[in-house]
């Protein structure tokens, strides 16, 4: 199989596995405990929790581990905007192309608890302006959401200019990094972020593990009740056989990063071309040069997703079409139609996203499936 499915999750590392297998049967206690059992568990857990922190460039108590990307983005947005509620604080900025995590937590705030929300626009290309975000910031604004890589069209948005209007105006930043993890610097100083979520599946990591950074002196109510874990902001047992696998794959993802995103990008240009030369009426989207090193997106006219999928799937050639949280929804992808595709444009989306396992033979082959694919399709053979 020729796995161009990336973005969605990624096979988990044999040195991220190794790290981990000992903290299923040798040193299984609970963190919590205090007898011998327990404390080995938590100076691992510590010990993974200061990794992360070299790499984010923060406090290690500053870092939060959660079950996934997804609950990180929640405790993010609900925690800090129901923290701030009773102070007046009850507007949120964001933008139209966010991940599910983001959007859906922002809806409920506003449909069940009188946030209001506006969304800075984006250009065709996916890239929000920072003065557009400025000038939607009011006096009662409690938070700022944007996220850092679009998991659709891999557009890097600009967050370090974002955060420094957003800390010249008081207010916390937070971005959805999931998509960010392997080939983006994470330094939460040089991208001025208070709140920044991470899942490890994405890296290279186990699926159910992810962590959130929370600046210290953010407003953060807990969303999770129980127990005191997390410094009293994420309560349940911590997971420690995955918490060390995280920090595993995080550290090997960040180490490789610079050689990695290069040869990466070199392969999307290979990939980009020889699909744009071979297929007629076929558009890349997003950001043609500030994108993730290893995505490629792909508006195809006269065709729906779900037949390319479908025939680059018996070709043995793994893709989709875009976010792995929204695949089966009828309606077309919102990120899309906010960067002013219409929908049945939106319809014909492909995405492809390299990876560790991709190689330019594997890239060749899926150049040359994928536009015999779209001409029997369009009914032209």
């Amino acid at each position: 199989m020729i796995y161009l499915d990336h973005s969605a999750t990624t096979p988990v590392d044999p040195r991220v596995v190794e790290a981990m297998l000992p903290f299923w049967i040798e040193v299984y206690g609970n963190p919590s405990s205090i007898y011998g059992l327990g404390r080995r568990a938590a100076t691992a857990l510590e010990d993974a929790r200061a990794r992360v922190a070299r790499i984010l460039n923060c406090l290690p108590a500053e870092v939060v581990f959660t079950s996934c990307g997804t609950e990180s983005d929640n405790l993010a947005i609900r925690g800090t905007a129901l923290a701030q509620a009773g102070r007046g604080r009850r507007h949120i900025i964001t933008t139209p192309i966010e991940h599910h995590a983001v959007i859906h937590t922002v809806t409920d705030l506003v449909e069940h608890y009188g946030f209001e929300v506006t969304y800075a626009p984006v250009d065709h290309q996916g890239l929000v302006d920072p003065q557009a975000v400025s000038a939607a910031i009011r006096p009662d604004t409690a938070l700022i959401s944007v996220i850092y890589a679009n998991n659709e069209v891999g557009t890097v948005e600009p967050i370090a200019e974002i955060g420094a209007i957003a800390h010249e105006r008081g207010i916390p930043l937070h971005t959805d990094a999931v998509q960010a993890g392997a080939y983006l610097h994470l330094d939460v100083e040089t991208l001025q972020v208070d709140l920044l979520a991470l899942s490890a599946h994405k890296f290279h990591g186990p699926k159910g593990v992810g962590l959130l950074y929370v600046r210290r002196r953010t407003p953060l109510q807990p969303i999770q009740t129980g127990g005191s874990q997390e410094r009293g902001r994420r309560a349940g047992t911590e997971n420690i056989p995955y918490i060390v696998g995280l920090a595993c794959a995080l550290e090997l993802a960040q180490q490789d990063r610079e050689a990695e995103s290069a040869r990466l990008a070199a392969l999307r240009q290979r990939l980009v071309e020889g699909l744009l030369q071979r297929i007629p009426d076929m558009e890349l989207t997003g950001h043609a040069s500030r994108r993730m090193p290893g995505h490629a997106s792909f508006i195809v006219g006269g065709v729906e997703a779900e037949g390319m999928l479908i025939g680059l799937d018996l070709a043995g050639i793994a893709a989709s079409s875009g976010s792995a949280c929204a695949s089966g929804a009828a309606t077309p992808s919102h990120v899309l139609t906010a960067m002013g595709y219409g929908q049945q444009e939106a319809l014909g989306a492909l995405r492809l996203t390299l990876g560790r396992e991709s190689t330019a033979a594997g890239v060749d082959t899926v150049v040359e499936t994928l536009p015999r694919i779209v001409q029997r399709l369009r009914g032209d053979q």
